[in-house]
């Protein structure tokens, strides 16, 4: 892992109606970092990760990117994509349209896109999937493609909240290991949002456990006491 700041969070604050959200955050995210944020559902887990996306802003502090501010920076002019619980996929596109849509918005050409889903299915092994659809796939499977419609835009951050709360145990537990395996072929950071503990502990370089708005604490591959 690299020891590189890479994201910058500096008093992020968050409030819905009169609901503080998130009180005056900071945190630091390393190059080709795996850091988790957890904690229960209204800790501010997913709100951060919405802000560092782009898709929700801040009443009141800063994101820095590599130093520089993107604060107001929309979600698509910034270096990074999203994997969500809900895959999101195209029902009515194949595999393959799903996987090339950003690039084809980015307007590449379609040697690159072609070359890119090859890539891509065989990070997530899913070779030879191109013609299928979204329906046809498993769920496992069809998280590995929304992953993989993420990776082929070459993100320097991939941001997954919550990506596997869908899946068995099972599956679950085959898509940590899968996603540490891609974490590292990729060299690019993670953050990623989950309430599971365990799951967090599989994964992560390091485990933000957030509660009520603040970072209760901050700990690289310890052993947790357990959530309240």
């Amino acid at each position: 892992m690299s020891g590189d700041k890479l994201i910058d969070l500096i008093g992020i604050t968050k409030k819905f109606d009169n609901n503080v959200v998130l009180d005056n955050l900071d945190l630091y995210i390393k190059e080709n970092e795996f850091l988790t944020l957890l904690g229960p559902s209204g800790c501010g887990k997913t709100t951060t990760l919405r802000i560092i996306g782009g898709f929700e802003n801040p009443d009141s502090g800063k994101v820095l990117f590599d130093g520089k501010d993107i604060t107001k920076l929309p979600p698509n002019e910034r270096q990074l994509n999203t994997v969500f619980q809900k895959y999101a996929l195209f029902p009515h596109m194949s595999i393959s349209e799903n996987i090339a849509f950003g690039l084809k918005i980015k307007k590449k050409s379609k040697s690159y896109i072609q070359d890119k889903i090859k890539y891509a299915l065989k990070l997530v092994n899913l070779e030879g999937f191109e013609n299928r659809t979204p329906d046809s796939l498993s769920g496992g499977q069809q998280q590995r493609i929304a992953i993989a419609r993420a990776i082929v835009n070459e993100p320097k951050v991939l941001l997954l909240d919550e990506p596997l709360g869908a899946l068995d145990l099972k599956l679950r537990q085959d898509m940590q290991y899968e996603l540490i395996r891609l974490k590292n072929e990729l060299g690019i950071t993670f953050i990623y949002v989950t309430h599971d503990q365990e799951e967090a502990l599989t994964m992560s370089d390091t485990i933000v456990v957030m509660n009520q708005g603040y970072i209760q604490t901050l700990s690289a591959r310890v052993i947790l006491s357990p959530l309240s």
